[in-house]
This record gives structure tokens, sequence and C-alpha cells, in this order.
């Protein structure tokens, strides 16, 4: 494999420094799925901890690599699971955390990041426009700005998910003599977990085909990759708030382009029916971006008829009375 900006080397290294409560996530065949989706179906629930999504696990790198010599005060832009997981990091390390979100951004979310003690600025605007506002900050107070995707330690936090894929493979393997993970699919949004799992995959597991999924309504990674340049968009339009990007950052497609195998489009219906069906058959209530692999599933049961797929269910911050009207929809 051509090499990416992530060291397989400092990713085993990385699971030494993350608080264990965000690792070894449950890992398991959820055979209640399977009929609805025409394959064999695995969950990696990255919700299970304080933070409710995968994040906490490259904060974690993060700040505790500042705690040893680094500035006491950091700055991020986040659509909400980011902030969640730095403010709880940053924390527990006497750090002092400013968060950058849009104000349309998810209540729930919001209220977290001020619950886990970060300072919280809104802008009227979407997420890029919050990633300028928090760069602007760093500059000014000369405080560490942490980019999610684009920071190494991010992505290479989100890739001990990887790793343990990689050792519960026979764990996973079905009663019959099938291959024990055929697919993983993988929400695309910033990168960082694409490229973090994608590398361990293909640096370990070669084999496994490394599938990216992202909305039709913020398709500007999914534009990049096919097109092997940057691909930005005016716009987004999708519930999945946690992937909607409209400006990649070179460096992270450069790193996608090398562990990805394919990226695909889902539609908004296949999202919801994907989330309600993690909860119908999972008992699991997850954020839109937590579906996209069920979505995918759902728009073409036969590319993935017959083999074993892994979905990482990346996050469960979701707006309570959204997620009803979402669920509940005909």
């Amino acid at each position: 494999m051509q090499e990416t900006r992530l060291d397989t080397a400092r990713i085993r290294a990385a699971r030494r420094v993350i608080d264990p409560v965000f690792l070894d996530t449950p890992l398991y065949r959820c055979e209640a799925l399977e009929p609805g989706l025409g394959c064999t179906v695995s969950i990696k629930l990255e919700t299970a901890n304080p933070v409710r999504s995968f994040k906490g696990r490259g904060t974690e790198v993060v700040t505790s690599l500042l705690a040893e010599h680094g500035p006491r005060a950091v700055v991020c832009a986040s659509a909400g699971n980011l902030g969640q997981a730095l403010a709880w990091s940053g924390r527990g390390r006497g750090l002092d955390v400013t968060v950058v979100a849009s104000r349309f951004a998810t209540v729930a979310k919001l209220d977290r990041i001020r619950a886990l003690g970060a300072g919280l600025e809104l802008v009227d605007g979407d997420h890029e426009l919050a990633r300028e506002r928090a760069a602007a900050i760093a500059r000014y107070e000369g405080i560490r700005l942490v980019e999610d995707s684009l920071d190494i330690e991010t992505c290479e936090g989100a890739a001990t998910i990887g790793l343990e894929l990689v050792e519960s493979v026979e764990q996973l393997k079905p009663a019959d003599t099938a291959p024990s993970i055929d697919t993983v699919l993988i929400a695309l949004g910033g990168g960082a977990l694409a490229t973090g799992v994608g590398h361990v995959l293909k640096a370990l597991a070669p084999e496994v085909e490394v599938i990216c999924v992202q909305p039709l309504g913020a398709p500007a990674m999914t534009l990049s990759w096919r097109g092997r340049h940057v691909v930005t968009t005016d716009s987004t339009d999708t519930i999945a708030d946690g992937v909607a990007g409209r400006y990649p950052i070179p460096a992270v497609l450069d790193d996608l382009l090398l562990v990805a195998d394919d990226t695909v489009l889902v539609q908004e219906a296949s999202i919801i029916a994907g989330m309600r069906m993690l909860l119908d058959h999972a008992g699991l209530v997850v954020e839109p971006s937590a579906a996209l692999g069920i979505a995918a599933i759902l728009e073409d049961r036969d590319r993935f008829a017959g083999r074993h797929v892994v979905t990482i269910v990346c996050g469960s911050n979701v707006d309570v009375d959204a997620y009803h009207r979402w669920v509940t929809s005909s």
C-alpha cells in the first residue's frame, strides 16, 4: 500500500493514551437486521461512551499530547460531536476548551458541550463558517486549533477502531465457511473515521472492502474522491449534520484515495429508513450519520447479497423531537 499520513505504529501507541472507556466497543452480529437487508450484518457500536460518538478516541490523543508539552488552551469548530469529545477530554486534562459551532446545530449537542464545561461560540452560518471563526480565534489568542481530519491525531485515534475490527475477525466469523468480513461501511464527512479505519484495514486486512457512505445532499468528499481532486459545494441539504461539509481538506482526500475502495451517495429517505431499522431491529437510537451504512445496503441490496458487512454506528447525539419526526414518518 502507498503511504498515507497515518502510521500503524502510532495508531497502536494511541491505544495507550486513550481512556479505556472509549476502547473495545461492542462488535456483534445483528441477525434481526439481516432479513430486511439480505446479507450478514455486524455492528461496531461507537455510541456506548460518555460522548456517544467515536470522536473521543481522537480527542484523547490530541489532549494527551497537549497536556504533556502543548498550550493549555484549545479551540475547534464542530457540528457537535467533536466539540463534546474535546470538551470531555480537555476537562479531564485541565485544558481550556472553546468550541465554535453553527447556531443551527443540534441543540442537544450544544447543550452537552456547555455541560462539559467548554466555552461555546455560535456563528450565523454553517460548519465552514465555524471553521473560519475557530481559526481566527486560534490566531488571535495564540492557542491550539484542533482541526478534525487534518490533525493526524484525530485520524489515528479513530483508526484504533480498525485495530479492533481486525482483531475481532475470528469472533465475527459466521457459522458457515464464508469469509469473516467482506466489507466495512464507514460514514464519510471530513474523513478522520474513513481514513483512519481504512488505513488499518488496508495495512492489516487488505482483502476487506472499504466503502465510504455520504448523503446525496452533502457530496463534496465523494465527488472529490471520484474526480481525484478537491470538489467543493455551495451548500448542503441533509439531516446528517455530522457529515455535512462543503470544503474537503486536500491532505485528507489524498489519504482517502489510497484507502477507500468506493464511496457512495445515499438519499435522505434511505437514511431515515436506516435509523428506523436500527431502532426496530437493534434497539438503537442513532443520529443520521450513524445510519449511513444501513442506508447504503438498502439502496443496493444486490451488491451486498450474501456478503458479511460491518457497519460502524458512529454516533447517537440526536435531537429527540427531530428523531421522533423522522422515525415515525410514513
